[in-house]
């Protein structure tokens, strides 16, 4: 029974570890004026964030909006992230799942961005080979599906 009871401190304890964790990172993340990101409602494991498109990319003027889920374990165990914005690029599938095929195998607690692999090898046969090709897709989607006139929030 003891075992139990210390079980439970240690999981409080941890649990309380990760909450503050969370915090700092999300103060850090609201310093840079490209991204935003906040729990929804008052849960911290849940947040909702939008990323401004860089003006020197094809990805300038869109508006992408993720959803964040933070494990409970975190930093030990990597959040998942996903755009629900369309989005045209190589380490983001069909699905707006960011590659993360490997991040478990690689992930260290010291991460706070996750480490992309290639998600869709043919955009990043595009990217390798015909640049202005994929710029130009990356724009079209861009204007498509991140515009602020296309959000429905």
């Amino acid at each position: 029974m003891n075992c139990n009871i210390d079980s439970d401190i240690n999981s409080n304890i941890n649990l309380e570890k990760t909450r503050k964790r969370i915090n700092v990172e999300l103060r850090g993340i609201n310093l840079d004026q490209t991204i935003n990101a906040g729990p929804i409602g008052d849960n911290v494991f849940h947040w909702i964030a939008t990323v401004n498109g860089p003006s020197d990319s094809p990805y300038s003027g869109g508006v992408f909006f993720l959803e964040i889920r933070i494990p409970t374990n975190y930093p030990w165990k990597p959040p998942k992230v996903n755009f629900t914005t369309k989005i045209y690029h190589p380490n983001i599938d069909s699905s707006g799942n960011i590659g993360m095929e490997d991040l478990n195998y690689l992930w260290s607690p010291a991460i706070t961005i996750p480490k992309y692999i290639i998600l869709e090898p043919e955009i990043a046969h595009v990217y390798r080979t015909d640049r202005a090709r994929y710029e130009d897709t990356a724009r079209e989607w861009t204007t498509k599906y991140a515009s602020e006139y296309n959000q429905s929030i």
